[in-house]
């Protein structure tokens, strides 16, 4: 790791794990969020954090628990604002810890992932819990064809929750949404760019916000029914909010570290994991769980296996 290519793997492979290439591809809708109008600095930060975050978890060997969560965050002068932490000065991320209390910690909640699974305008649980659910847990969902697609609402007429529970009284649809929404409706406190919000912000109904802008214009939105982090997994565990969620899902480091070797095999071979690549899967594992599946470890015992060195394939 010490290695000058080494940052350019972590750049390679966080763009396509955790889809950083999209980081702008979205812009901030400046009617909803004028906070952000033109704060390019803000979404360089975003992913300065994640790729510091990915860099240390294999030089340091961390357990593959940080994933979810963590007592460390890395930060620097404009996402300290952002994330409402003790003043930083300078452009440099740097490790922090997090405030007692605090929703942050781990990949789960950094603003770079909330960016990538919003659009901009309006966060969306469907898509933040299935993209969390393959792109972190390993559990992706298989939705049914030719069903068509919830579109929120974003002058506050409907909560997600109101057309969710329409959308889902199909049994074909439930089925597939009790395993990512929750996990999606958890996320909801975080906004387009991961600012922690109580309250949805629209354009007709709700309480009225007006002021002006960064860049001197005024704006005006309203703030309209509060989110609702609530969420029950397939397994029957209640969660009240994202500090509850990270505890139950931090319980099965095994799903993290599976899934982050699944991703190592889709990085570097440019396929899925093969039904005769299972059985290193799990050696891989077996040899990791006593020290509680440490990223590097994992990292070493992929690139020592047959999956990466091709000298494996369907043969029994």
């Amino acid at each position: 790791v010490d290695d000058p290519r080494f940052s350019r793997l972590i750049s390679n492979f966080t763009d396509y794990w955790l889809d950083l290439r999209n980081l702008r591809r979205d812009e901030p809708d400046i009617r909803l969020y004028p906070e952000y109008r033109f704060d390019d600095y803000l979404v360089e930060s975003m992913g300065l954090e994640t790729r510091a975050f990915v860099t240390a978890m294999i030089r340091e060997n961390m357990p593959v628990a940080v994933i979810v969560d963590g007592n460390f965050l890395f930060a620097n002068d404009r996402l300290a604002r952002h994330y409402s932490l003790e003043p930083l000065s300078g452009h440099a991320v740097r490790k922090v810890p997090v405030p007692p209390g605090s929703p942050l910690g781990g990949l789960l909640t950094q603003a770079a992932i909330q960016k990538v699974t919003a659009n901009g305008t309006n966060t969306s649980p469907v898509i933040r819990g299935a993209w969390v659910m393959t792109r972190l847990l390993g559990q992706p969902p298989h939705p049914p064809e030719s069903v068509p697609a919830v579109e929120p609402d974003i002058r506050g007429a409907k909560t997600i929750r109101d057309l969710l529970a329409l959308h889902t009284k199909d049994a074909s649809c439930a089925s597939c949404h009790k395993l990512f929404d929750p996990v999606g409706f958890a996320l909801e406190n975080f906004d387009i760019c991961g600012g922690w919000r109580e309250r949805y912000r629209g354009l007709e109904e709700g309480e009225p916000v007006t002021g002006i802008d960064r860049a001197g214009h005024d704006f005006s939105y309203r703030l309209s029914h509060p989110v609702d982090p609530r969420g029950s997994l397939p397994n029957g565990q209640t969660f009240a909010d994202i500090r509850v969620l990270k505890a139950l899902l931090v319980a099965s480091p095994r799903q993290l570290a599976r899934n982050l070797l699944h991703q190592f095999t889709a990085y570097a071979t440019g396929g899925p994991v093969r039904f005769s690549d299972r059985r290193d899967i799990e050696a891989i594992l077996d040899g990791c769980e006593a020290d509680g599946y440490r990223v590097r470890d994992l990292l070493q015992g992929f690139v020592a296996s047959s999956i990466f060195c091709g000298t494996g394939g369907d043969q029994p």
